[in-house]
């Protein structure tokens, strides 16, 4: 941040955090561009809810004419997307202050007009499928309804796991009992956990959270992030078998939604919304699997960095070398991503800057507004990124991968109608990490001076870490787990530690010892109650790497299929899409490239340690 603008907004270290008003428009999103005014949100919530009734008027005459599908698909689109427009406004306000119940009281009102919506909608698909087959795929053909074909063919072929509407309303009704387990664990974890107090650097006692535990297991003392590691589990381990029953929860759901849709697996299930093959959930782990010696030599250089005997599970997250990035201004942050981006062409780069120009961004914390960062918007506004930017690489970065996710939404709403807009994970972590993977890349074409160029490299080193191997590692405990649960194998807590102690010995090898505490981690990971969630992580990761490499080797011609993929929104499965980016995922070749760039990485950070 500017000092001047450090100043007026009394950010120093000590300051208090400013009240909302008090930050300048320049550094805050323009939702202006959504609604003028609160009283245009009520006039146009007012309007969508007496329309519902519309939809109703269509019911049982689907298998008339394309034209009834037409109008009653147009009609859905319309409500939709002024639907999602309220959701987006109504929420984000309240996220600008989180203090204020004002602002709550639309965001709860719009959640209630989505079920709703959501109900007189209902009957659509169960419809669509009790007509012939052979008249659903005539529809899916029929020039009239060509925006509409993909999604058509799509319930064409999951039709077999598509119930009757009195099945379909019974699984409906069954939500809220199959999500007690993930609300039981939200509460424990969030609500009801107390974790140890600890003593920080300086010998001053510290009340711990979850996230302050987490946030101490960098610290530059051993003697602190053991502490943090012992006050982090501690609960953990004293509520192994509570935390046993709400996974336990978890498994036996999976296991009923996936026979009552006649799926072989939870894992089928899952992947089967986007059409991703089976291969591809196994040709990730068994790739990173065959490539685990790479980690090791990362252990060791490591352990040796850290100039310990031993290294311990709570020395695994503290950088090997200090931040040396300090006090990047916004205005610094925003020319470091215009720079290190430029390999994407000057229109995306363009388009960036009248991005961030034009209210797309809410940059600096204030008093009451909600943590974290995240890219929203609908199709009917611009993108907009939520950020607590406070002056350090970390939010550089969170920027540069948010721009991404903004970027991919600006491309795929421009290029496709409303209804093959939207993209699923799959690709989307995609696009925010081809931006990271680029930026790292350029930053560390340009440093050259030691300790810096160490920093990033370890960076580089973490990242593909945390977010290659060990989200693998997850997915092989996920497949694993629900497979115990299918063929009535050990899933007690009991049973689940010690193939948590299983998986860590093998990704993370014999130099490293696994902290008997360390065995309970399983039961912190929230991904988990939303199964063969985590794997996407690591796919997602390794496209990025490979396509990003890709645009920085082939230059212009690599930018614009990338550019291309970005256009294509959700018009055709993931794999297909990014086949015609450059990568593809149903082949380990991505995932070998991502262990090639951590071995060259390790290399030349052990020549420089």
């Amino acid at each position: 941040m500017d000092k001047e603008n450090k100043k007026e907004l009394g950010l120093g270290k000590s300051a208090a955090l400013p009240e909302r008003a008090g930050i300048p428009e320049e550094y805050k999103w323009r939702l202006e561009d959504i609604y003028p005014t609160q009283e245009k949100w009520e006039e146009e919530f007012s309007a969508l809810k007496a329309r519902l009734p519309e939809l109703a008027e269509f019911r049982g005459t689907l298998a008339r004419s394309t034209a009834r599908v037409k109008e009653l698909f147009k009609l859905r689109d319309e409500l939709s997307i002024t639907l999602e427009k309220l959701f987006v406004y109504a929420n984000m306000r309240s996220h600008e202050d989180t203090a204020d119940s004002k602002r709550q009281g639309p965001a709860n009102r719009i959640s209630a007009l989505s079920v709703e919506f959501a109900a007189a909608s209902s009957y659509v698909t169960p419809e669509l499928l009790s007509m012939p087959k052979e008249r659903l795929e005539e529809f899916s053909k029929a020039p009239e309804l060509s925006e509409y074909s993909f999604g058509l063919r799509e319930l064409l072929r999951r039709r077999e796991h598509v119930l009757s509407e009195a099945e379909e309303m019974i699984i409906a009704r069954a939500g809220d009992m199959a999500g007690a387990a993930e609300n039981a664990f939200s509460m424990l974890t969030n609500a009801d956990m107390a974790f140890p107090a600890i003593k920080d650097e300086k010998g001053k006692r510290v009340e711990m959270s979850e996230e302050r535990a987490v946030a101490y297991l960098r610290s530059r003392r051993r003697a602190v992030r053991k502490a943090a590691f012992e006050s982090l589990y501690s609960p953990f381990c004293a509520m192994k078998n509570t935390l046993g029953a709400t996974f336990d929860g978890m498994l036996k759901g999976a296991k009923f939604y996936a026979a009552c849709r006649k799926y072989a697996s939870p894992l089928a299930e899952a992947l089967d919304a986007d059409d991703i093959p089976l291969s591809v959930y196994d040709n990730l782990i068994d790739t990173i699997e065959k490539n685990l010696a790479p980690m090791y030599r990362y252990m060791e250089l490591r352990r040796r960095a850290l100039r310990v005997r031993e290294l311990q599970m709570f020395d695994l997250y503290v950088p090997l070398v200090a931040d040396p990035f300090k006090d990047i201004a916004w205005s610094d942050a925003k020319k470091m991503m215009f720079r290190f981006l430029a390999p994407l062409g000057e229109e995306y780069v363009a388009q960036t800057r009248r991005g961030l120009a034009e209210g797309w961004v809410d940059v600096f914390p204030n008093r009451g507004k909600r943590s974290g960062a995240y890219s929203w918007g609908s199709y009917a506004t611009h993108p907009y990124i939520f950020m607590n930017y406070t002056n350090n690489l970390n939010d550089v970065m969170t920027l540069v991968h948010e721009m991404g996710h903004s970027m991919h939404s600006y491309y795929s709403h421009k290029s496709q109608p409303y209804a093959t807009a939207g993209y699923c994970i799959f690709t989307a972590e995609v696009a925010s990490t081809t931006n990271e993977v680029l930026f790292l890349s350029g930053l560390l074409a340009e440093t050259k001076e030691r300790r810096r160029r160490l920093y990033l490299l370890n960076r580089r080193l973490e990242n593909i870490r945390t977010t290659v191997y060990r989200q693998t590692m997850f997915a092989a405990f996920e497949r694993e787990a629900h497979e115990r649960a299918a063929k009535g194998g050990d899933t007690t807590p009991e049973g689940l530690k010690e193939l948590w102690y299983a998986l860590n010995r093998k990704y993370y090898g014999g130099g490293v010892v696994i902290n008997e505490q360390l065995k309970m981690e399983w039961a912190r990971i929230p991904h988990f109650y939303t199964p063969f969630y985590v794997y996407q992580y690591s796919t997602g990761f390794s496209a990025a790497t490979a396509l990003a490499r890709g645009i920085l080797e082939r230059g212009e011609p690599a930018a614009k299929k990338y550019l291309s993929f970005l256009t294509k929104g959700g018009s055709d499965h993931p794999i297909e899409l990014l086949k015609g980016a450059g990568v593809d995922m149903s082949t380990p070749a991505p995932v070998e490239a991502v262990v090639r760039e951590f071995e060259e990485t390790l290399d030349e950070m052990e020549a420089l340690i």
